[in-house]
């Protein structure tokens, strides 16, 4: 049995894929203690896991204003996030010293300090498209290198690492100093994903959601259309709106997630055939959905994918952008701009997709890689590996 600490950030698409691991764990006998800020505390514990709660400076803020590591805002969400991690490896870093650390790789920095102090290895989980010098997010980020902001905040980042002992910034940056980077996504929805060798990629990760309650399905035989933009950027009141009034009198059952910050008395009368929740257990609502309006999140495409369900995105920031491109590559969906869609461009996308034999094959061949590709067991068992590599005799 090995001391695991699993550390995850403030994001229910980062935390969420990392469940799934800690409970296979938890099975196969080891000591998990999973840490994270307490939003999280139900699922960490339907887990298995021994919850630790710690306290993100992220929690205080507005929704809309928590930082995206893509985009313009990129300078401003690494000072954050140096914010985030130096709070963090105080709040851990009286844990007993575990035999190794598993972490968020996009977000949750403070795991490779802590592993570091610690000497023990590593292993960081990506849910999202990971880069390197063949394919990368440079195409829809632009920072400047020269940028007086941008300097500043990688001397202050430079300054925090050398004070724990970390010299190669780079490295750190990019998750080099990991034992094993996990990728929870199927090897052919990642761009270039051949020349990833020293990833593992083990599809997405769906585990038990029951703790987020239960959703009663229409009782006729219409097609179910889930809409969600996400827990963060979906203060679109005019865009659930639009879709609630353009269902009326269509043949489509329409289930909205609206989130924490649209009412449902902003969106007027709604037709019949139309629900809307703050959230819904999104796997269950997709196992009985035909087509799926989303903001191109990687989690709720993971999930769309592994039931066979055909998207329309409509993406909110620059990582969502990349998803929803990769989607359109791939021919499993369809991109419609947010700031221009109209009912009619929606609904039409909506019934080609759904009706399209193509889509459904490829969506088909997607959900049989995903099966293949071991979710849960095949991420407990790198970590596995991992442990057994430290264990062993030199």
């Amino acid at each position: 049995m090995s001391r695991i600490v699993v550390m995850g950030p403030h994001g229910h698409g980062h935390v969420t894929p990392m469940l799934g691991i800690a409970a296979e764990l938890v099975s196969r006998g080891h000591d998990v203690l999973f840490a994270a800020p307490g939003e999280y505390e139900e699922g960490i514990t339907a887990s298995g896991a021994t919850f630790f709660r710690v306290r993100s400076t992220w929690e205080s803020m507005d929704p809309g204003a928590i930082p995206q590591m893509h985009g313009r805002e990129m300078v401003r969400a690494m000072g954050l996030l140096l914010e985030e991690t130096t709070s963090m490896v105080e709040q851990l870093a009286d844990c007993p010293r575990p035999d190794v650390v598993v972490h968020d790789g996009t977000l949750a920095w403070w795991g490779r300090i802590l592993a570091h102090r610690w000497g023990v290895p590593s292993v960081e989980t990506w849910p999202n498209l990971v880069g390197n010098k063949h394919w990368n997010m440079g195409r829809y980020v632009r920072i400047s290198p020269f940028s007086p902001r941008f300097l500043l905040t990688m001397l202050r980042i430079g300054r925090y690492l050398r004070s724990e002992g970390i010299r190669d910034v780079g490295a750190f940056m990019r998750g080099g100093l990991a034992s094993a980077r996990v990728v929870t996504l199927p090897r052919s929805l990642q761009p270039r994903g051949e020349t990833f060798p020293d990833h593992d990629f083990i599809g997405p990760i769906i585990a038990d959601r029951s703790f987020q309650g239960q959703w009663e399905a229409p009782s006729e035989d219409v097609p179910v259309l889930l809409v969600s933009l996400g827990t963060a950027y979906n203060a679109r009141p005019d865009f659930f709106r639009m879709i609630a009034e353009s269902a009326r009198g269509r043949s489509w059952h329409v289930v909205m997630a609206v989130g924490g910050q649209v009412r449902a008395e902003e969106l007027g009368t709604l037709p019949p055939n139309v629900e809307v929740h703050s959230r819904v257990p999104q796997v269950e609502v997709l196992e009985r959905a035909q087509a799926f309006v989303t903001h191109a999140g990687m989690g709720s495409i993971l999930e769309a994918l592994a039931l066979e369900v055909p998207m329309v995105a409509v993406p909110q920031m620059a990582e969502q952008r990349a998803n929803a491109d990769r989607l359109r590559e791939l021919g499993l969906g369809d991109v419609l701009d947010p700031g221009a869609v109209t009912p009619t461009m929606l609904w039409n996308a909506l019934d080609r997709l759904a009706r399209d034999p193509e889509v459904a094959h490829r969506l088909a061949a997607m959900s049989a890689e995903i099966r293949a590709a071991g979710g849960a067991p095949a991420g407990a068992d790198v970590v596995e590996r991992i442990t057994a590599v430290r264990a062993a005799p030199r």
